[in-house]
Parts: structure tokens; C-alpha cells; sequence
């Protein structure tokens, strides 16, 4: 009998492009994917990694049955058993200790499900008001969420470049030729930016490294987390010499001469021995950034991880703002799903997150609560350190922490101490290792979805769903599944579940089911371009974009502007520039020293075949020499008489690791750039991850309260003093 072969309209949720994807299902198992060429926006294109996804799903080490720690390692066991005990336990350290004994971490890809999100959160907040919430934002987009909430009220507010239309594209931090875009959906973003060019326009990348996307445009090198002082002087100038349309911005904000005042002092000549950068450059981009009438600044991963990442990232908008280009065409925008009551959802939501930001605060350091969730970098601290709130059970989803947070072998010591350890996974990784039970949990092609998260980020408003490409693998269950079963079977000790399972069983008996798809839908039918549940004949809806446009359909060619009233959750519907904090930042800029005996600066790097630390068992993406290699500047290397293959050990005040070294002209001198997501150890099932190896960038890195960034919790991952020796 010849066998079934479909090819399904699918889109790929590794990174945030969503590329279009054609699943080859042959009798029911995934075989192949390939780029869709009908897809409106990537049009025929996929990086390698989406392509190689077949064989993560198809991958012999991967966990399709739920395992629990046995005296000899790991051992299957069936569902019930295992939800069960789960359940058991879990319920007397409730019983003893509270909602605060309890935590979750939920890693990067639960961002890219919405039914995981709503999972994680429905069981960490029903559990009780106390329980610990982290997420891999503290290590990747917190301070950008919370600049965001400092000036417009509400952290879901975040411009982002109108790529379309702008003429002068500014990127700080950012390396979209290898990451394809972060806070930015838009797929073949580096034809975008060379439209920019063609158009008679100009693309400054500004980097301490010579990245894949600064050799394809204008380079403009910085010293490491030193973006805080070159943005103050471009505010500076700006305001000095006039530049500034003051009755304008006025308008707009509230704070403008606070802000002028906050800047006076650090003119380019001022800040030019620290940034690098020399004055008549800093002049330059200043007067470009005015004149050109669309012009975009704007910055990512490298902006949010260094010792000032909120206040790097509220001058990014600052100097958009000042510069007249917020929430005009071709500048700073709001990209949205507009919806019905969006404004006032807005007010409501703010209104919340500013209550948990102010009242809120890690038990450890004091830090805020940043859009609900806790320092991650902190995490191994709320496990040991005694006293209420002290965390005795933890949940990992999607995340891999030992590896990803500061001082992960902390953190690995640390699970040692709980009294319950669950992860929700598809891999016996470095951290769910150290777990009590790993449950086996679903790839994105095993699944619907809807890229809820990635809605207010895309440069062209596009819409698209998908339903589940093949069947779960083995035993294999959504993260949604695995939490209303735990909920119901704690429905009676947690007040919150056995409301919900009330809730649930009653729209059972009515004929609808209590469900995250639900949710969207209801999303799709109220924003643009939905249907508004039968008012506006031929609007979407869930159902019809996955049957009627499972290619995806756009909806505008460009990003609506004149909406900063909107997208401002404060009541006065003005951006608010004054706050305390803010100027607290940049007060500690003055009083920033350098460790004596650490000379160098340590920032991370992407690497195209790579994806944080979760895609190293592909071999596809592990062909050839995959082993980590660290960059260094050929100067500061002859200086040490090192040479391209050395190892080197690479010491911080926190801690060190050992890493062959490749010299590149690519870098500003003084700076060691290291990729993330290495150091599998063995500990794990992975068997082609445990051959790499390599070595945990973030050993380098420091746990410590007081290198917690203070407004948004972000641990301090990039321009971290090192010094390197040849081993």
C-alpha cells in the first residue's frame, strides 16, 4: 500500500520571524520541512535551523514517556503514577509551607505557545498569591518591558523600527543577520535592511563587534555596556544645539527639561574616552538622527543585558522621542492587534503591573517584580536561603537554567535541596537532570498555536494560526494538559483550582470547553481584521485562518502612527519622562569603577547554527567542527603571544572557564566575546550535545544581589570584566 503524503502550511516558532514552513507528513510522521514560498512575508525563506527541526522532533534522544529518579538514574513510568505522586507531594508542601515554597521557571520557547504561557501562569497564580514566578526574560527582555511600563505606563507598549518606511536605521546590540530580529517580527529581515539601503538610506550598527549584520552595513564600534553614556550625549546634543522641536515633544511628554537637565553634563567629549567613540561621530549621528525625516533607533539583547539595561533602553526611546521620531512613519512605532477597548485595557493593565512593580519584591534583593516575575538570577538564593517564601518545590518548563542564568553550577547544587523537582521537557538536559520527574511535553508542530506574544512586534500587521502538523510523539503532552490535570487533581487543597474546575465542568454541561484556543479566538474575532463575532462579514477568526489562510494573510502594509495617546497607559495619555529611578541609573554611572586585574570585557554572541542551549543534539546544525570558539582582538592577543586554536582560561571576578580562542580584527580592542548556551557536561541524555561540550559563558557571570540590575531584575551578562592567559 503506497503511504500518505501531505504537505501542510505550517510557520516555525524557534525565533521570532515565524517563517512560513511546509511540513512533509508521510502516514502521519513528520519526514521533512522545507521554507513556504507562499508565505506572504518570509516568501520561500527558512534558516537552518527551522529546516533541521525535523530531526528534534524525530530525535532518538529525545523523552517521550514521563521518567522518574530512581536509585539507578532515571526510569519510565506511567502518567497516572506520576501525576499522582506529583500531586501528593506537592500538596503537603503546600499544606506546610504555602503558595511561597512554591516556583516555576519557564524558559525562551514557552513564549513562543500560548497555551504554554497561560499554563505556567494559571498554575503559579492559582496556586496563591506567594508563589515564585521566573522566566528567561530576566536574562533576555525585562529591562526593555520595563522601560517600557517607566514611560508609557504599561509594559506591552514597546516602539519598534517602522523597517518599511525609515530611511536611517540606528540598531544598538543587535545582530539580526544571525538572530533574525528579537522585539522585532519580521521575516527576511535582512532584505528589509537592505531596502533601507537601496532606497537611498543608511544602517548603523552600533557594536563592539564587527557582527554578520555590521559587515553588511555601516559599523559604528562601542565599548562594551557603554550604550547609557553615547545616548546621554546624543541627547545632550540634541538639546544643546537646538535641535530639539520643544513644543512639540511637549505635547507628547511630560519631564522634557527634567530630561535636558539629566543630560547636560555628558557631552560627546565628555563620554568619547569611555564609549570609544570620538566626538565629531557622536555630533554627527546626533544632527542625522533630527534631520533625516525618517530615522529609527533601535536596540536589543546587547542593550538590555549590560549593568544598565533599563536606563539603556528608556534612552533608546528618549532619544526617538526628543528626536521627533516616535510613532511617526518611518520612525519609532506602535505595531498592535488592535483590539476592541485596546486603550482602556490598557489603562487596567498598567494600572495592575504598576501595583505588582511597586509592592511586590524578591525576598533576596528587593528588587521589583517585573511584569509579575523575580530576578531568575536569584533563583538558587530562594532555594537555599531559609525563612518564609523559601522555595521547597520547583517547576522548569521549556528552560534550561543551569546553563542560561548567572553561576549555574549555584543552581545546580541547589536543586539537591528541594523537596520536589518536576521538568517539563523533551530532553534530559543539564538542568531537568537534577529533577525528581521529567515530563515528556510537545514540539511545536505536535501542537496549534497562534503567535499570540509576537502580535505588537511585526513590522507588517500579519496574522496567521496553525493547527497541529503530526500527533504527539509517544506519550507526549502539552503543558496545558499536564497543569489542568495537576489542577484537578489539587482541586480541593487550592481554592483557585477548584474554582477553575467549577468553571470548567460547567461550560462542559454547556457544550464549550474552557481552553487557551478559546481564548485566541475570541483575540482574533476583536482585533483588526476579525470578525466581530458575525458583525463584520469575511473577518477572521481562528477557525478561518487556519482553513482559509493557512499561509497567513496581511493585514496592512504598515504600522498605524498617531497612536502614542493609545499605546500610553497613564491617564494623562502623556509619556512620562521623570522618575527616580532613572535618575538613580545615572547617577551610578559616575561612580562606575573597573575590578584591578581584569582588563578586558567579556560580551556574548549568537551563532547561526545555534539556539541558546537546546538545539546542539541536531546534526544537521552539528556538521562539521561545531565546538565553541571564543573571538579576541588580534592586538590583545599578540600582546599574550596567543594564536588562533589556543585554549585560554578566561577569569572573572565570579568565576572562570577554559575555551579555545580565535583572533578577529572584528572586535573593538579590549573585548573577549563568548557564545551562550554551551557547557553540556555528560549529565544528560543528549548524546551529540554531551559530545560539543563546550564551556558555560555564564560561570563568568555574577549572582549576587547587588549585580542585579535594580529597576527590572536583569542579570548583568554582557561588557563583564575578564582577563585571559593562555592555558
Amino acid at each position: 500500500m503506497a503511504p500518505v503524503i501531505e504537505h501542510k502550511p505550517t510557520f516555525c516558532r524557534i525565533c521570532e520571524p515565524l517563517c512560513g514552513m511546509i511540513a512533509t507528513v508521510e502516514d502521519g510522521h513528520l519526514v521533512a520541512l522545507r521554507p513556504d514560498k507562499q508565505h506572504p512575508l518570509s516568501a520561500g525563506f527558512a534558516c537552518q535551523k527551522g529546516i533541521a527541526f525535523t530531526e528534534v522532533v524525530n530525535d532518538p534522544d529525545r523523552v517521550t514517556v514521563p521518567l522518574r529518579r530512581g536509585p539507578d538514574g532515571f526510569e519510565p513510568v506511567g502518567w497516572d503514577e506520576a501525576m499522582s505522586d506529583i500531586a501528593s507531594r506537592l500538596g503537603e508542601v503546600l499544606r506546610r509551607n504555602g503558595s511561597g515554597a512554591v516556583g516555576w521557571y519557564m524558559g525562551n520557547p514557552g513564549a513562543f505557545s500560548y497555551a504554554h504561557t497561560f499554563a505556567a501562569l494559571l498554575f503559579i497564580k492559582g496556586l496563591g498569591r506567594h508563589g515564585h514566578y521566573f522566566t528567561a526574560s530576566s536574562q533576555d527582555t525585562n529591562s526593555r518591558l520595563i522601560a517600557s511600563q517607566l514611560l508609557y505606563g504599561v509594559p506591552t507598549s514597546v516602539p519598534i523600527p517602522d523597517l518599511t518606511r525609515t530611511d536611517l536605521l540606528v540598531m544598538m546590540g543587535a545582530n539580526p543577520v544571525v538572530s533574525h530580529g528579537s522585539f522585532l517580527t519580521a521575516p527576511r529581515i535582512k532584505d528589509r535592511m537592505h531596502d533601507i539601503v537601496k532606497r537611498g538610506g543608511r544602517v548603523v550598527i552600533v557594536d563592539p563587534r564587527r557582527s554578520e549584520t555590521a559587515m553588511a552595513f555601516e559599523w559604528l564600534g562601542v565599548v562594551p555596556d557603554t550604550d547609557s553614556l553615547l545616548l546621554l550625549s546624543l541627547l545632550q546634543v540634541m538639546f544643546a544645539d537646538g535641535l530639539v522641536d520643544i513644543v512639540t515633544v511637549k505635547r507628547q511628554a511630560d519631564g522634557v527639561e527634567w530630561l535636558r537637565s539629566l543630560c547636560g553634563s555628558f557631552t560627546p567629549e565628555a563620554t568619547a574616552a569611555q564609549t570609544g567613540i570620538d566626538a565629531d561621530s557622536v555630533r554627527a549621528l546626533a544632527y542625522d538622527l533630527v534631520r533625516t525625516p525618517r530615522a529609527a533607533v533601535y536596540g536589543r539583547l546587547g542593550t538590555c543585558v549590560g549593568s544598565h539595561g533599563t536606563l539603556t533602553t528608556y534612552l533608546i526611546d528618549a532619544v526617538n522621542l526628543v528626536a521627533g521620531n516616535l510613532d511617526v512613519p518611518g520612525g519609532s512605532v506602535f505595531s498592535s492587534m488592535h483590539t476592541v477597548g485596546q486603550r482602556w485595557q490598557n489603562v487596567a493593565m498598567g494600572a495592575v503591573m504598576r501595583r505588582s512593580y511597586r509592592r511586590k519584591r524578591s525576598r533576596i534583593s528587593g528588587t521589583p517584580s517585573a511584569i509579575g516575575s523575580e530576578p531568575a538570577a536569584l533563583m538558587a538564593k530562594e532555594i537555599t536561603t531559609p525563612g518564609d517564601r523559601r522555595i521547597r518545590a520547583m517547576f522548569v518548563s521549556a528552560g534550561n537554567p543551569v546553563l542560561s542564568v548567572p553561576n549555574g553550577e549555584e543552581l545546580e547544587a541547589a536543586f539537591g535541596e528541594l523537596e520536589l523537582s518536576v521538568a517539563l521537557d523533551f530532553y534530559v538536559t543539564e538542568t531537568s537532570a537534577q529533577c525528581d520527574y521529567i515530563l515528556p511535553v510537545t514540539t511545536m508542530y505536535e501542537r496549534d498555536d497562534f503567535p499570540y506574544t509576537f502580535q505588537a512586534f511585526q513590522a507588517t500587521p500579519f496574522r496567521q494560526a496553525t493547527e497541529a502538523v503530526v500527533k504527539p510523539v509517544g506519550e507526549a503532552r502539552g503543558e496545558w494538559d499536564i497543569v489542568e490535570d495537576l489542577a484537578g487533581r489539587l482541586g480541593r487543597r487550592v481554592p483557585a483550582f477548584a474554582v477553575f474546575n467549577g468553571v470548567r465542568r460547567l461550560l462542559d454541561a454547556c457544550g464549550f470547553e474552557l481552553t487557551p484556543r478559546l481564548m485566541m479566538d475570541v483575540l482574533v474575532r476583536m482585533s483588526e481584521g476579525g470578525n466581530r463575532f458575525g458583525l463584520r462579514r469575511g473577518g477572521l477568526t481562528l477557525r478561518r485562518l487556519t482553513e482559509e489562510h493557512p499561509h497567513g494573510v496581511v493585514l496592512s502594509p504598515h504600522i498605524r502612527t498617531g497612536v502614542l495617546r493609545g499605546a500610553v497607559a497613564y491617564l494623562s495619555r502623556r509619556v512620562r519622562l521623570e522618575h527616580a529611578g532613572i535618575a538613580a541609573e545615572v547617577e551610578k554611572l559616575s561612580r562606575r569603577s573597573r575590578p584591578d586585574g581584569y582588563p578586558l570585557r567579556m560580551i556574548g554572541m549568537r551563532e547561526p547554527r545555534s539556539e541558546n542551549s537546546w538545539m546542539h543534539n541536531s546534526p544537521l546544525l552539528m556538521r562539521g567542527d561545531p565546538r565553541q570558539h571564543a573571538l579576541m582582538h588580534v592586538g590583545d592577543a599578540a600582546e599574550q603571544q596567543i594564536v588562533d586554536g589556543d585554549e585560554v582560561r578566561i577569569s572573572s571576578p565570579h568565576g572562570a572557564i577554559t575555551v579555545p580562542v580565535l583572533t578577529t580584527k572584528d572586535l573593538v580592542a579590549g573585548v573577549v566575546a563568548v557564545p551562550h548556551g554551551w557547557g553540556h557536561k555528560g549529565t544528560g541524555s543528549w548524546r551529540l550535545a554531551n559530545r560539543a561540550g563546550g564551556a558555560n559563558v555564564n560561570q563568568l557571570t555574577s549572582s549576587d544581589p547587588a549585580d542585579v540590575e535594580a529597576l527590572s531584575g536583569m542579570a548583568w551578562l554582557t561588557g563583564v570584566p575578564v582577563r585571559v592567559e593562555r592555558v
